[in-house]
């Protein structure tokens, strides 16, 4: 449990014990930023903040919705950013945030495994640096959560950008005519970006949800920081946007790729049919000869040979009309 308090002139890190007299304070913000929650974090949301304990509960599982909750004392926020994994897989990395007068407490839930250390530390590390740096002083709870939740959109969209690249590689793959590698995997491949695409989608319209949700609470916000729950709302509406006109695009792109496929199936189909068309006269003049004469030594060489030219003129006389039907 990382503790620091948010002044004017920069932040300073303090101990878990000073949290009861930087509270009382009214020169800053106090932030505590919670790596992984455990039962000593969960003692200190009740006992010393005093949140609800359905929040805190809700702190120590994953949760696959976001939401937000307003209680009297503070506003409890569910919020997810998305991670690539491995074989497509997307991880939903969660933050939550209980966002008091003059507190904001951000805990990172419970990850997968295979989710990177460093990743569900992300957003709230990069404001940290920020604030380090001078180049932001929040002067609310709401503005630095504000800051926090802007840089994960940010994340957001560059998990877009991300996929769109990928989504323009498979594009060329596909108008280029390449024809190496398995089919299969390669429409695997597309369908492992339109799922990213759809995820991250999915997490930016519910984010956008639930700011949408704050900002009609209006016993919640000040009016002068109204504007800051509208920015966000417009910057997951953004990325919602840009993940949907990548999915179209993608769709059109698996569509063409479709498309081509089952024609070059259909033109395979045609020259099996013709091939069929063309050796069936040969199959039935071999069977019928063949049920009436063993070739052996009293087998008479002018008819055999008779009857293999009668197969091949046939042949030959259906494939030319084949061709000048088009169909070869």
């Amino acid at each position: 449990m990382d503790v620091r308090l948010v002044t004017k002139d920069g932040v300073a890190r303090h101990e878990v014990a000073d949290l009861p007299e930087l509270l009382r304070r009214e020169d800053g913000i106090v932030w505590v930023d919670v790596p992984e929650c455990d039962e000593q974090v969960a003692e200190v949301l009740l006992d010393v903040f005093g949140c609800h304990p359905l929040a805190v509960k809700d702190c120590f599982q994953r949760n696959r919705v976001p939401r937000v909750h307003v209680y009297p004392l503070h506003a409890f926020i569910i919020l997810h950013t998305p991670q690539l994994g491995a074989s497509g897989h997307v991880h939903y990395v969660e933050l939550d945030q209980f966002i008091g007068e003059r507190y904001l407490i951000t805990v990172h839930g419970p990850v997968n495994p295979a989710v990177p250390a460093e990743v569900p530390l992300r957003e709230t590390r990069a404001v940290l640096a920020r604030i380090e740096a001078g180049k932001l002083r929040p002067a609310t709870p709401l503005a630095l959560s504000y800051a926090i939740v802007s840089a994960l959109a940010r994340q957001q969209e560059a998990f877009v950008e991300e996929l769109t690249r990928e989504v323009w590689r498979l594009e060329q793959r596909v108008t280029a005519g390449d024809k190496g590698g398995d089919p299969e995997e390669f429409l695997e491949e597309l369908f492992q970006a339109r799922h990213g695409l759809m995820a991250v989608r999915t997490i930016s319209a519910t984010a956008g949800d639930v700011y949408g949700r704050m900002a009609s609470l209006g016993r919640f916000l000040p009016d002068r920081e109204g504007h800051l729950v509208d920015d966000l709302i417009d910057q997951f509406d953004r990325v919602r946007s840009l993940a949907d006109g990548e999915k179209d695009y993608l769709q059109g792109v698996i569509d063409f790729f479709r498309a081509r496929t089952e024609t070059k199936m259909t033109i395979a189909a045609e020259r099996l049919a013709v091939i069929a068309v063309v050796t069936l006269p040969i199959t039935a003049i071999g069977s019928v000869y063949g049920m009436n004469v063993i070739v052996n030594e009293r087998t008479h060489v002018g008819q055999l040979i008779a009857v293999l030219v009668l197969m091949a003129a046939i042949s030959a006389t259906l494939l030319t009309w084949a061709k000048r039907q088009g169909w070869w």
